[in-house]
């Protein structure tokens, strides 16, 4: 449970970054992008799964790049439930997003210990 809280504060961290580096990234500040860490965690663990099944021959036709696009719909779920607390203006700013906040999670999770 600790694990799980500390990973949600990482991904926050990571979106308030993209806020910043990106202007059609728009965040209401840390506690929206809390609320949209949340939100993507509990989309991460019950609807990423199903979409990487579904797409699973698109996946490897292109050597697992669509998992990019799986991780932008997600994002792109995310920005539908919030509303103006996180919104992204295009779908292929939300793939940018999403790419960029997987690069952060990456960096700063090697900085946590297990």
């Amino acid at each position: 449970m600790k694990n799980w809280l500390l990973h949600i504060l990482v991904n926050a961290v990571a979106i308030v970054v993209v806020g910043a580096l990106f202007t059609s990234v728009s965040i209401d500040g840390f506690g929206g992008a809390l609320l949209a860490a949340l939100i993507l965690s509990i989309l991460n663990a019950i609807v990423r799964p199903i979409l990487v099944v579904l797409t699973l021959p698109i996946t490897v036709v292109t050597l697992g790049l669509f998992l990019f696009i799986v991780n932008a719909i997600t994002l792109a779920m995310t920005d539908a439930f919030l509303g103006s607390t996180f919104e992204i203006t295009s779908f292929g700013m939300t793939i940018v997003a999403a790419i960029v906040i997987s690069l952060i999670n990456l960096v700063l999770n090697s900085f946590i210990k297990e």
